[in-house]
């Protein structure tokens, strides 16, 4: 991951991809994309369709990143009434160069009870802002464990 390239590249990602939150199945597709950063293990972004009807709802708060644009928050409200209150986000209007990810979500995977990439359970990015997703195809060490604020 430290060849991967700033500002942030997108790429299609012929994995199947699945959250599982409150004990089941949220979300379950080969749709997915990731996004590709100096330092940060991918982010994954699903469809919005990918996800169970009504386990998205809308959240408040928003965050900018210099590149994507602005993030909108959701909570995650399994079926069985668990919530991860804005546990997911999206970019609704990304920037030039991040317009492939209109109408996904991506998930924090340490807020939900597992997230896997063909069926390797990732390991959630340390520290409370970062997304990333970790898997044993990506090389550390990762922005968010301790000593790396200044990175």
């Amino acid at each position: 991951m430290w060849d991967y390239p700033r500002p942030p590249r997108v790429e299609s990602v012929p994995s199947r991809v699945v959250v599982r939150f409150g004990g089941r199945v949220i979300a379950d597709t080969t749709d997915a994309v990731r996004v590709l950063e100096t330092s940060h293990p991918p982010v994954y972004y699903l469809p919005r369709a990918a996800f169970a009807p009504g386990v998205l709802q809308p959240a408040e708060g928003h965050t900018v990143c210099e590149y994507k644009g602005e993030a909108s928050y959701l909570t995650v409200v399994a079926p069985t009434g668990e919530r991860a209150d804005s546990a997911a986000w999206s970019y609704p209007s990304p920037r030039p160069g991040y317009l492939d990810l209109v109408g996904r979500v991506a998930v924090y995977p340490g807020r939900m009870d597992e997230c896997t990439v063909d069926g390797e359970r990732v390991r959630p990015q340390a520290g409370g802002f970062y997304g990333g997703w970790i898997t044993s195809r990506v090389v550390g060490p990762f922005k968010g464990e301790p000593g790396t604020l200044g990175w």
